[in-house]
């Protein structure tokens, strides 16, 4: 038996009747927070590139994704077995220049066939395009969220020049460096501390507000057909 096996068979066992009391309380809702909690511990060792412990944390996580499985497993809803055939066939799906017989030279090319795969598929599923932006999780830190937003906008070619000024963007880039850009952000957020300001709050809420009028503006160039 395969070492996965005998996770679930271990994860099972703590579900059991005469399990474990703590781990058969458990709901989706109450691991969300130790999902959290193992995932921060795991990017910290990524940091640190420290692998004996990168290996733990891993582990950690993993054992989040057997839990959940084994608790939808319960319920009839899907299990492990389940999570890993969607996921594989999506690989296989989303890299045909590696299954099939196309091929791609560069992570740009690659980067444009998955987006119109994903569009592909949803347009399969009956979505549609609702927004200019595609969701993202609301907990998603507010560094994160600015970078992906700013991320959509460049692969779209948004309009946004009277939101962001591209010349001081170019300027604050011309020569920054990692160590740089960590000492700079870090003396914005102890300034935003002496003031008594919120960084957090105050980026996500400019990064909505570029994104908002972004949409806007791309809006009022692409009116729907009458």
């Amino acid at each position: 038996m395969s070492a996965i096996d005998d996770l679930r068979q271990t994860v099972a066992r703590l579900r059991a009747p005469d399990g474990c009391p703590w781990d058969r309380e458990q709901t989706h809702q109450t691991l969300a927070r130790c999902l959290i909690d193992e995932c921060s511990e795991l990017l910290e060792t990524i940091d640190r590139l420290d692998l004996p412990h990168m290996r733990e944390e891993l582990g950690d996580v993993l054992v989040q994704v057997v839990f959940h499985a084994q608790l939808a497993a319960e319920r009839g809803d899907f299990d492990f077995d389940d999570v890993a055939r969607e996921i594989n066939e999506k690989l296989v799906r989303r890299h045909p220049h590696v299954f099939g017989p196309g091929r791609l030279n560069s992570s740009a090319e690659v980067l444009v066939q998955w987006d119109a795969i994903k569009r592909t598929e949803r347009q399969a599923a009956g979505k549609s395009e609702a927004t200019v932006f595609k969701p993202m999780p609301p907990q998603l830190p507010a560094l994160m969220y600015a970078e992906a937003v700013w991320k959509q906008v460049g692969k779209k070619r948004l309009d946004v020049a009277g939101q962001v000024d591209g010349a001081e963007i170019r300027r604050l880039g011309a020569d920054l460096t990692e160590e740089a850009l960590g000492r700079r952000l870090f003396e914005l957020a102890v300034a935003a501390q002496s003031k008594g300001l919120d960084p957090e709050g105050a980026l996500r809420r400019e990064t909505s507000r570029v994104m908002r009028e972004a949409e806007t503006a791309w809006r009022a160039a692409n009116p729907p057909p009458s």
